[in-house]
């Protein structure tokens, strides 16, 4: 259906040319094949122009006053960026993105739920209803189980590898989003090689591991006498990276003052050095990679609005493992493959019982996890299953600890996982696997325990 024409005022739909979410790729399993996701659409309830609404065109969707939303609704209590959803095979549901005023769910204020078709949310003084629509959205993913050295065959990873197809056919500058151990460094890579830069240069400055009032001469470079200590004229990454690409690790740990100077270098394509009272032209292809969400930064004051809306020209979720549980054994293969192994010990760590329970593990540390661990068992020669840690504590085993260095939303996020696992776990077991009785027992609908269970990657 096609929106009907819309007065001017506040709440309208970003363009498609400004967010490269509007074409990202969901599908099926089958290589070369359009996949379908549900379509849906919210319409204004109250706020700016009552009556007006917009369908999805993706898998994901966000609401919030900012340009690079879905849904721009220009109102005072509405967040730059408020909240997201997103559709899968277990439903849609919405994110609040630390906005504000919340996110308001049939009159619940809600971090992370689930949707249902006439669900209300209410965005500061704004509220919409959620529909589902009859149409789905056909969508492309990629034909390849592989990008680099990233493999996957799983629908989650073929979209990723199909964005970073179109990046590296780009020049456009790319935000790779994803929990730590996922690969983002690895995907930049990948992309530099597969791109028009890949005989150049590919400089990795990583924002969180060096001190702010250093960062910026390594960034820039610095001019002879430009502080104490500045014995010699120094080049910056930058300089050092013209005509390839410079992967900015943990952008999100940028400090402020120097985030104005990475935009003009991205707006401009100049950059000054410490102690010069000129600037020069650079050649760089910027990829930058985070752990957070910097939409969420970006609302709470800490990240500037103006160099998300640069680096965010193609935005890139890498998936964690959770989400993927049926890659476990490529992956793994791969692993064991640049570790060394025997075939001898190839066989006994591909074993379908030793990887169920690689694929029942959380892995909170992602691939890197799962590739600590897999070198551990080769050093002890004996195919160890997870630790509690990794699993999901057992039954009466006290659950793993908060971490208070990870940001709320995180911890939260992984108590949450944890919670659900270890409780499916001891549903299951204490009624033999049975989910019809399982779900009477817990007083869930059937169908959504099935959701659960897939989720998590537990068979039944």
């Amino acid at each position: 259906m096609t929106p009907p024409e819309r007065p001017s005022g506040s709440a309208r739909p970003a363009s498609s040319s400004e967010d490269p979410q509007q074409t990202l790729p969901v599908g099926t399993r089958r290589p070369g094949a359009t996949g379908a996701v549900r379509r849906f659409r919210f319409t204004v309830l109250e706020g700016p122009e009552p009556g007006f609404f917009r369908e999805s065109s993706a898998d994901t969707y966000s609401l919030g006053s900012h340009a690079l939303n879905d849904l721009v609704i220009e109102e005072p209590t509405v967040s730059r960026f408020h909240c997201e959803v997103k559709v899968d095979r277990d439903g849609a549901r919405v994110r609040d993105l630390d906005s504000r005023n919340g996110t308001i769910l049939d009159g619940v204020h809600v971090r992370e739920a689930f949707l249902r078709g006439g669900s209300v949310l209410r965005l500061g003084r704004v509220s919409v209803r959620f529909d589902f629509s009859p149409e789905s959205n056909r969508l492309l993913i990629s034909e390849r189980p592989v990008f680099g050295d990233l493999v996957g065959t799983s629908v989650v990873a073929r979209v990723s590898f199909a964005l970073m197809e179109r990046a590296a056919a780009s020049d456009a500058t790319v935000l790779l989003e994803g929990e730590t151990g996922t690969g983002k460094s690895r995907a930049a890579l990948a992309i530099h090689r597969a791109s028009a830069r890949a005989a150049g240069p590919f400089l990795t400055l990583d924002c969180g591991a060096i001190p702010a009032n250093l960062l910026e001469s390594e960034l820039f470079g610095h001019e002879k006498g430009a502080f104490t200590g500045a014995l010699q004229r120094r080049v910056g990454a930058f300089e050092e990276a013209d005509g390839g690409t410079i992967f900015l690790d943990e952008i999100g740990e940028l400090p402020a003052e120097l985030q104005p100077k990475l935009l003009r270098v991205l707006e401009e394509g100049e950059i000054r050095r410490l102690g010069s009272n000129t600037y020069q032209p650079v050649n760089v292809r910027v990829i930058a990679a985070t752990n957070r969400d910097l939409r969420a930064e970006v609302n709470g004051g800490r990240f500037r609005s103006d160099l998300f809306f640069r680096l965010a020209v193609v935005r890139i979720l890498i998936p964690s493992l959770r989400e993927r549980p049926e890659d476990i054994a490529l992956i793994t293969e791969r692993i064991l493959a640049s570790l060394g192994a025997t075939p001898a010990q190839v066989e006994s760590l591909s074993a379908p019982d030793f990887v169920a329970q690689l694929q029942r593990a959380a892995w909170p540390g992602n691939v890197r996890e799962l590739r600590n661990h897999l070198e551990r068992c080769l050093v002890f020669q004996d195919a160890m299953p997870p630790s509690s840690e990794d699993v999901g504590a057992a039954p009466g085993v006290a659950p793993t600890a908060i971490d208070p260095k990870l940001p709320y939303a995180e911890a939260r996020r992984r108590a949450l996982e944890s919670f659900e696992r270890e409780y499916l776990d001891g549903l299951l077991a204490l009624h033999q696997g049975k989910v019809a009785v399982a779900a009477a027992a817990a007083d869930m609908d059937r169908v959504y325990l099935y959701r659960l269970l897939r989720r998590h990657g537990l068979k039944v």
